[in-house]
């Protein structure tokens, strides 16, 4: 398996080449929508998207770990992790047979 991350930069530069925006411009945008997203999932602690998918934030207790190379214990500290569960029209079209 390759691994290809997705930056921003691509995202803006696949808008800017789809709506025809400045580059610049469509940086502002990607940013701002993503910036409001967090602050939606900071304050709400649920955020659904129709036809995406919804993110919602789990609060996980203190616990301990282990390295398994090294064997040693690790204390892992109290977290908010967000969850992520698509939506049954993504998973449809991400199956779907082109």
């Amino acid at each position: 398996m390759i691994k290809n991350n997705f930056k921003k930069e691509d995202l803006s530069k696949k808008l800017s080449n789809k709506i025809g925006y400045s580059s610049l411009f469509s940086k502002k945008i990607i940013n701002d929508v993503i910036d409001t997203l967090i602050s939606i999932i900071k304050n709400k602690r649920v955020l659904i998207l129709k036809d995406v998918g919804s993110f919602k934030v789990i609060f996980k207790k203190e616990r301990s770990g282990r390295n398994p190379k090294t064997k040693k214990i690790y204390a892992i500290s109290e977290r908010n992790v967000i969850s992520f569960k698509a939506s049954k029209d993504l998973l449809t079209n991400l199956n779907k047979d082109d």
